[in-house]
């Protein structure tokens, strides 16, 4: 069986095991800590960041996004449909939904690993302009909730998930579609909501 070097609280993480989970692929999780920087990590993403899917046949694969294509593919399309106009709308939403983990990380890097007193919070709100200027988007045209979903819904989902673990009460003013989504998305795959960040 595939094993995944992951972390509970990822959103990338998040992502691939929703996505996993979605398309019917069974994996051994294996939880690490990248600030440790354990061996099997760096041994496997030289950049020591998660998630890495190790498979049955000794491939190592990083990033979350190289890893829904071929979570895509070992499961035939179960995560992209396979026209091209959908297709690419299933990777814009992805690659939106991650764009917003890479700034949200940004901020938490950025007050985890910096004293107070050299934070430089003019580079925190420019990365949370770019947050609130894709949510305002979303919110205006929040994706549809099919019976078969993309790669692009379940990215979406894990990012909502890390902005409610890491910036409660931060984010939701403005944005009760987006609310709104995630509870439909949590009620029609409850299999999937158990696997958000926490």
């Amino acid at each position: 069986m595939p094993k995944l070097l992951f972390a509970t609280a990822s959103p990338y993480s998040s992502k691939v095991r929703m996505a996993a989970a979605y398309a019917g692929v069974g994996l051994e999780e294996v939880p690490v800590n990248t600030t440790d920087e354990p061996e099997q990590l760096l041994k496997n993403n030289p950049l020591g960041k998660i998630p890495v899917l190790l498979t049955d046949d000794g491939e190592n694969i990083f990033d979350s996004r190289a890893i829904t294509q071929y979570l895509n593919r070992v499961s035939k399309n179960a995560l992209f449909p396979r026209n091209p106009a959908k297709r690419l709308e299933a990777e814009r939403l992805e690659a939106l939904a991650d764009g917003i983990c890479d700034c949200l990380l940004a901020h938490v890097y950025e007050r985890r690993f910096r004293p107070e007193g050299i934070v430089h919070q003019p580079w925190l709100d420019k990365q949370w302009k770019k947050v609130t200027r894709a949510l305002d988007d979303l919110e205006a045209s929040p994706p549809k909730l099919p019976k078969k979903i993309t790669a692009g819904q379940i990215a979406l989902r894990a990012c909502l998930g890390y902005l409610d673990l890491r910036f409660p009460g931060k984010w939701e003013r403005g944005h009760s579609r987006l609310r709104r989504w995630t509870k439909r998305f949590d009620e029609k795959f409850p299999e999937l909501a158990s696997r958000a960040p926490h």
